[in-house]
């Protein structure tokens, strides 16, 4: 069997030039294979590290070099020509620092090469809405300091805060009312026979107190009858010249009527301020001039708080209870007396709020219901306050009263104001606190004045 197959092999056997030619080829396909992959290798390596092919070498630590880039200088970038106002190019201003003042590189101070943060080209006018202050330094030192202060665009009405708001009515209690202006309201009066209408044109505000004007027109008695101008932004001296109709308003009518003006500034986020107010009663007027043909008049606009500045505030009725052994307070607000009129009806609308005080801070509310068209309102109605756990006793609990006037169309006024209970009462409701104290479960019922 295997002399069968040495005879098979022997036929097929290779000569030796025919092997030899056979290993060069072999050879020579292998190096042809490593130079065109040392190629490809060196070319790769270039493209991705920019130097020469190879794995470089790492220092001893194990860690590679890191190169370190030389950085391009900060210069000052000059516009194109003709961009500035001026007669050459200027450089572009430096935005100011986010932590601090901004602050030229170093060396500019003692060169002659122009800093962008101090040789700045005026601004056109009207050509940016943010305004930039440049102070330099003193020549003297090294160094240059830039202070850039951003104004903002006054485009939004300036309307007083509740603070501004109270302490002008102080300032207006304290003062002469012929001292006090609040501008002047221009108005005309027209009636018109034949539709029994009545024509209201106002004119124009001046040398109002605050902007956004706008003017708010009833009839009274009747209060149902009122319409109001449009708002003019950003002015105090508003020019309306707006028509506002009334009908059925007839002869006799018009004798018992009185017009209200209203003066008011626009608040975009809470209720709107009271400049002041105009009445004008009808009788007063010669009716027949007023007839198919306008009559102007000019009146001074009078603080809405003139009204009650002769008259008091008015007394009011409370009666308390203290249940020591409940922790309870009960508070009745019983009646009101002699208070001022609030309407040019000569009435009022009168209502109490009650604040429950704790270490001088609000803890609870309540209100009684309105008690419309009296100067005597009776109330009679019952409250009943939680005093906090942690007291000690009446010590550091007071009672608040507001009585205020209800009104359809503007915010409620305060008549007058009853403190119980803290450091600022004196007198009979100092007097009333006390024996509430000293006598628990006792209703204690006295009258006390308001206060503004």
């Amino acid at each position: 069997m295997v002399l069968e197959v040495l005879a098979s092999v022997s036929h097929f056997a290779v000569t030796t030039p025919a092997l030899v030619g056979i290993c060069l080829g072999a050879t020579l396909f292998l190096v042809t294979v490593a130079a065109v992959t040392c190629f490809c290798y060196r070319r790769h390596s270039r493209v991705l590290g920019g130097g020469g092919g190879g794995r470089k070498k790492e220092p001893r630590g194990g860690r590679p070099e890191v190169v370190l880039r030389q950085c391009r200088r900060f210069s000052a970038v000059k516009s194109p020509a003709g961009a500035g106002p001026g007669p050459g190019p200027h450089y572009l201003k430096k935005s100011p620092s986010p932590t601090g003042s901004a602050r030229s590189p170093p060396g500019a101070g003692g060169s002659n090469t122009p800093s962008p943060t101090t040789n700045v080209a005026p601004p056109q006018a009207g050509s940016s809405p943010v305004q930039e202050n440049v102070q330099k330094a003193d020549p003297g030192s090294k160094e240059q300091v830039a202070f850039h202060t951003e104004n903002e665009v006054k485009d939004k009405p300036t309307t007083p805060s509740k603070e501004e708001l109270e302490t002008n009515e102080k300032n207006l209690t304290n003062t002469d009312p012929n001292d006090r202006k609040l501008g002047q309201l221009v108005f005309k009066l027209r009636h018109d026979y034949q539709r029994d209408a009545l024509i209201v044109s106002v004119v124009k505000c001046n040398d109002l107190p605050a902007s956004d004007p706008y003017v708010r027109i009833q009839i009274l008695p009747d209060k149902k009858k009122k319409k109001n101008t449009r708002v003019l932004r950003n002015t105090r001296n508003p020019v309306y010249d707006e028509d506002i109709t009334f009908y059925q308003m007839n002869y006799e009518w018009l004798k018992e009527s009185t017009i209200h003006f209203l003066v008011m500034s626009f608040d975009r986020y809470s209720r709107d301020d009271v400049i002041g107010e105009v009445f004008c009663p009808l009788d007063s007027v010669d009716l027949t001039q007023i007839k198919n043909q306008s009559l102007t008049f000019c009146r001074e606009i009078q603080p809405r708080s003139l009204k009650i500045r002769s008259t008091g505030r008015g007394e009011l009725l409370v009666s308390l209870c203290w249940l020591p052994c409940a922790n309870r307070l009960t508070v009745v607000v019983l009646k009101a007396r002699n208070l001022p009129n609030m309407d040019v009806t000569g009435l009022a609308d009168p209502y109490v709020k009650i604040y429950l005080l704790y270490n001088d801070h609000r803890i609870a509310k309540k209100k009684t219901h309105v008690k419309t068209g009296t100067l005597n309102p009776v109330f009679n109605e019952s409250f009943t306050f939680t005093i906090p756990p942690g007291a000690d006793g009446l010590d550091n609990v007071s009672l608040e009263f507001l009585l205020m006037d209800w009104d359809r169309i503007t915010k409620n006024e305060v008549i007058g104001r009853l403190t119980l209970g803290s450091s600022k009462c004196s007198g009979s409701a100092l007097h009333h606190w006390n024996i509430v104290n000293n006598s628990p479960r006792r209703q204690i019922a006295d009258w006390h004045k308001l206060e503004g």
